[in-house]
C-alpha cells in the first residue's frame, strides 16, 4: 500500500530545498546580488549578504519542518 502526500509536501520541499541553496550560493559567491541585479545595497559591507542567508537558511529551516509535519499526516491512497 502506497501512502499519498499532499502537493503541500512537495511546495515546501522545494522551497526547503531553494533557501538552501541560496544560502549556500550567498555563503560562496558573495557579491552575486551586485552581478545579478546590478546594485550595491550595502556599499560593499556584506551585511545585505549574511542578511539574505540567515533569511534563507531560516525559510529553508521553516519549509523543511512544515514538509515533515505534512509527511507525517499523509493519508493512504486508494488503491
Amino acid at each position: 500500500m502506497h501512502d499519498r502526500v499532499r502537493i503541500r509536501f512537495w511546495l515546501e520541499s522545494g522551497l526547503a530545498l531553494l533557501g538552501t541553496v541560496l544560502a549556500l550560493v550567498t555563503i560562496v559567491y558573495k557579491t552575486w546580488i551586485e552581478s545579478v541585479f546590478g546594485v550595491d545595497p550595502d556599499q560593499s559591507s556584506g551585511a545585505a549578504e549574511w542578511l539574505i542567508v540567515v533569511a534563507c537558511l531560516a525559510l529553508a529551516v521553516t519549509a523543511a519542518i512544515l514538509a515533515r509535519q505534512e509527511w507525517r499526516r499523509r493519508e493512504p491512497s486508494a488503491a
